[in-house]
């Protein structure tokens, strides 16, 4: 008995420290959660329950240079309703006026949305849909509304906006314009002027407090924002609207006539080096176009042709030769270490001038004028070449600027064949921006100014960035020379390969080139043509230079030269600037009165001059004239497409209210 006394005792004594040394574990694991990770599980907690959402600020918009908008950012609103934050009473004695005004916002019955919301709150509903996608005008009309303007705690209106971004001329200059997104790994990347000015255009985001009142449903504590988000600088850019048009269906109109895989034209300011249209088209595989790639800035491929302005610009700066020095053409053909270089005219042209020689594009001139005086020194040519920036990237501010290849004598891959290739554009990797930066300095008489794409940052009427002239080299060669080009250039468009380009109403000086591309490859890629134009107008006063490259066009058509496809494109550029605007080289009778000019200038005047307490009737005005009509009586003007108006947002004869924003849709 006593034995088994002891056993019990023993196994109560066990199960007494077993439970005394859990209580001593619960008890320090509880100490440990209170004074140790107390303030971890507390966060967690309140994380859990209440969390800061971020409220993306609002981007800049960016504008072209004559304030047509080309991006833009637009709120759309989306309206929940809580159903049990408000007391009944509040809700009983709202909730048929807040139906009502529903009704005339949303375009449903009163009896609807009364039906819905008591059916929300008899579900208890904390998340129930009102509407989606609503401009911040309904959305402002809704806040006011009877119940909704006690707030999201004592009238249950939950708010979420999104900001969508909108191109307000549609798809053209798209590719510049660009983007900025991100990725499904969380990472940011993106495109043309929205990515390089992003730090401008996205301004800071702010804050707000959600608490969740179920799975995956949050709300806002408080009608303010914890920080309120700071809206993005505008960004002008250079772009003109009308230039871009112009530009934009002359290369898709070429592109669909020759059914070529792509293209791309440039229009730049000479003196400034602003950027006025950029069109950059590639064939999808049902036949259209669309911008997908910035051929102009990113493609870097054999120039051909247009490369021989580079070995003019040379022979004539060292005077190794000049325009009226004589060369054989040898029937058409020469020969390199065994490697044939011909002209495109069968049997040569006999024995002509350097002038001449360029102007018909000949290769076997140019490649004698360039072999002939520099075969025993070739780093002397190529000195030359590198200075005027061909072996680098002109570091523009957008990213996926191609890589240009200049071979250097130096170099293993240097060969007896370097130097001639090189002469009539082969060999040579470069893009069709730095092309036309070469011809653009020519055309401002030997200043090389880099390409710009943006003119300005503003927030509102104040300048915060102004983007100066930036200079790339103040003189590629003497005035002398300069004036020679100048007069090749023109003579290749009145006497030249571009001759079917020549118009007495306007001058253009420019270089044709026709390029074989993949030529010799071996790896089953098919040799193609590459057709181009680059050069300036006016002739004698340039204020525009320009760059048309055609790419893969159908030889079926029976023409793939730089002067049948891509000057085509160029010409009628210059034609509808100079033409259409109107404006040509010579202008005659400064005092001679145009009664169209004078009658719209008359009505315009008249209507600047009159006080007006009302919306004028915009209807057939010139979009300009509107703009400052409108700017000038308080309005705030947001403007889609090119030309005269055609239809404004807000109706003639409306009383005028300042600051209110006005659409107006021109064509």
């Amino acid at each position: 008995m006593a034995v088994e006394d002891k056993q019990i005792s023993y196994r109560i004594y066990t199960v007494a420290i077993g439970i005394f040394v859990m209580a001593m574990a619960i008890a320090v694991k509880l100490a440990n959660i209170q004074w140790v990770e107390g303030d971890y599980y507390r966060k967690l907690a309140k994380e859990r329950t209440v969390k800061n959402f971020v409220i993306p600020a609002n981007k800049g918009n960016i504008y072209s240079a004559d304030g047509s908008l080309l991006a833009t950012s637009i709120p759309n609103y989306e309206i929940r309703f809580d159903a049990l934050a408000p007391k009944a009473e509040a809700f009983e004695k709202n909730v048929k006026s807040l139906s009502d005004s529903l009704a005339t916002v949303l375009g449903k019955s009163s009896s609807f949305f009364e039906n819905e919301l008591r059916k929300a709150r008899a579900n208890k509903n904390r998340y129930y849909l009102l509407a989606r996608k609503l401009s911040y005008t309904q959305y402002s009309k809704i806040k006011g509304f009877p119940l909704f303007n006690l707030g999201a705690y004592k009238g249950g209106i939950i708010v979420q906006q999104e900001t969508v971004r909108e191109h307000p001329i549609g798809k053209i200059a798209e590719r510049t314009i660009g983007y900025e997104r991100t990725s499904s790994n969380g990472k940011s990347d993106g495109k043309g002027i929205e990515w390089a000015y992003r730090k401008y255009l996205n301004g800071k985001d702010g804050k707000i407090l959600k608490q969740k009142i179920a799975k995956g449903q949050w709300k806002p504590i408080r009608d303010l924002n914890e920080v309120d988000p700071q809206d993005g600088y505008d960004v002008i850019s250079t772009i003109d609207v009308y230039i871009q048009d112009v530009a934009h269906h002359a290369l898709l109109k070429q592109l669909q006539e020759f059914e070529a895989d792509h293209g791309c034209v440039v229009v730049m300011e000479t003196e400034t080096g602003h950027v006025k249209a950029i069109a950059n088209l590639g064939r999808a595989s049902d036949g259209t176009y669309y911008e997908t790639t910035n051929y102009a800035v990113a493609e870097s491929h054999e120039p051909g042709s247009t490369f021989k302005l580079v070995d003019m610009m040379a022979v004539l700066e060292d005077k190794v030769a000049d325009t009226s020095t004589v060369y054989n053409t040898f029937g058409g053909e020469i020969r390199y270490s065994g490697k044939a270089v011909r002209d495109s005219h069968r049997g040569g042209y006999g024995k002509i001038s350097l002038a001449r020689g360029f102007e018909l594009s000949s290769n076997t001139v140019m490649v004698q004028a360039v072999y002939d005086n520099y075969k025993n020194q070739p780093s002397k040519f190529v000195k030359h070449v590198n200075a005027w920036g061909f072996n680098k990237r002109l570091n523009m501010d957008f990213e996926g600027e191609g890589r240009p290849f200049i071979p250097q004598p130096s170099d293993k891959r240097w060969s007896n064949i370097s130097l001639p290739w090189m002469a009539f554009g082969y060999g040579v990797s470069i893009t069709p921006m730095q092309t036309l930066t070469f011809y653009n300095a020519v055309a401002n008489n030997g200043v090389m100014v880099k390409p710009q794409f943006i003119s300005e940052i503003k927030e509102w009427n104040k300048t915060i960035v102004k983007v100066e002239k930036e200079v790339i080299n103040p003189r590629v060669c003497s005035p002398e020379t300069i004036k020679k080009l100048k007069v090749v250039l023109a003579n290749v468009v009145k006497k030249g390969t571009a001759s079917k380009l020549y118009s007495k109403d306007f001058s253009m000086a420019g270089k044709t080139g026709t390029a074989q591309v993949n030529y010799g490859k071996r790896d089953g890629t098919k040799m193609h043509y590459a057709s181009s134009f680059v050069g300036y107008f006016p002739a004698d006063h340039p204020k525009y230079s320009c760059i048309v490259i055609v790419h893969k066009p159908s030889t079926a058509k029976g023409d793939f030269y730089g002067a049948g496809v891509a000057g085509p494109v160029f010409k009628r550029i210059a034609q509808k600037i100079f033409t259409d605007a109107p404006s040509t080289n010579e202008i005659k009778n400064l005092d001679k009165k145009i009664p169209k000019q004078e009658s719209d200038y008359d009505s315009y005047f008249a209507k600047t001059q009159n006080k007006l307490k009302v919306i004028p009737n915009l209807k057939g005005m010139s979009g300009m004239d509107a703009v400052a009509l409108l700017g000038n009586l308080g309005l705030k003007v947001k403007v889609v497409g090119v030309g005269k108006v055609k239809k404004q947002s807000l109706e003639a004869g409306q009383n005028l209210v300042k600051n209110t924003t006005i659409l107006l849709e021109l064509s």
